[in-house]
């Protein structure tokens, strides 16, 4: 009896659920048109678009999408740039690879103790800066992601390359000394040249060399005939006199 009291009375059943569109399928190839209100909110976000002319030429369009708009800002910092390749005796042009932000911190300080800035440029920027000018030839660099590393004096080169080494990050690719634009060769070869001070005593010493040959050249006649005369005269004098003649033997 019990068993059954609790199967009929007290066992709780759980609703059947089952959810249904209201009025039926929506069709597809012939949908409702929106309520008002919201047909003025589609007509007004509706996107306008220009019909393109199809008599212009292809270059036209072609023109205007690669337009861009002059920015003041690159032009300052294309002056900036300017000024720094016109007023450093030294500048390098080092490629950058993968390299984290503390360790490129280090390597601008380490350059910083020699006088030397570190400094990074779009692309953009660079063609600004050098175009019409005699630094076009650096505009290939710039393909890649590439720094530059300027320094007031020329005489630094060797330190450059000493900070280089013991940064695998940053590849050398050429540089500029005194207005000249070199290789990474010829770069390397000037950084083993002695300073300026040795080379011009270097060069008196032989411009010093070549007129002392040349004084000793148009000597050379002179001091030999001297010499022979000298040797003449030191032969005569140790030769002994001949045997003395007595009054008896005449």
């Amino acid at each position: 009896m019990t068993s059954i009291f609790q199967k009929t009375i007290l066992q709780s059943r759980l609703p059947l659920v089952s959810f249904k569109r209201f009025r039926g399928k929506i069709n597809i190839q012939r949908p409702r048109p929106p309520h008002y209100e919201r047909a003025r909110v589609l007509e007004l976000v509706k996107p306008i678009y220009k019909k393109p002319v199809l008599n212009a030429p292809c270059t036209d369009e072609n023109l205007k999408s690669s337009r861009t708009v002059e920015n003041p800002y690159e032009k300052i910092i294309a002056r900036d740039v300017r000024n720094w390749l016109d007023h450093s005796k030294m500048v390098a042009f080092v490629h950058m690879n993968s390299i984290k932000q503390e360790e490129l911190f280090k390597i601008q300080v380490a350059l910083h103790r020699f006088q030397m800035t570190f400094k990074t440029y779009g692309k953009s920027i660079i063609r600004k800066a050098i175009d019409g000018t005699k630094y076009e030839a650096i505009q290939p660099l710039f393909e890649t992601k590439t720094a530059l590393i300027f320094c007031p004096e020329d005489t630094k080169v060797r330190l450059l390359l000493n900070v280089l080494k013991k940064t695998p990050q940053l590849i050398l690719l050429a540089g500029i000394v005194k207005g000249k634009f070199m290789s990474k060769t010829e770069f390397v070869e000037y950084a083993s040249l002695p300073d300026l001070t040795t080379m011009q005593a270097q060069l008196a010493a032989v411009l010093d060399s070549a007129g002392a040959r040349v004084v000793s050249d148009l000597e050379c006649h002179q001091n030999h005939l001297v010499n022979i005369l000298e040797s003449h005269v030191r032969r005569e004098s140790v030769e002994p006199e001949g045997p003395e003649i007595k009054d008896s033997e005449i």
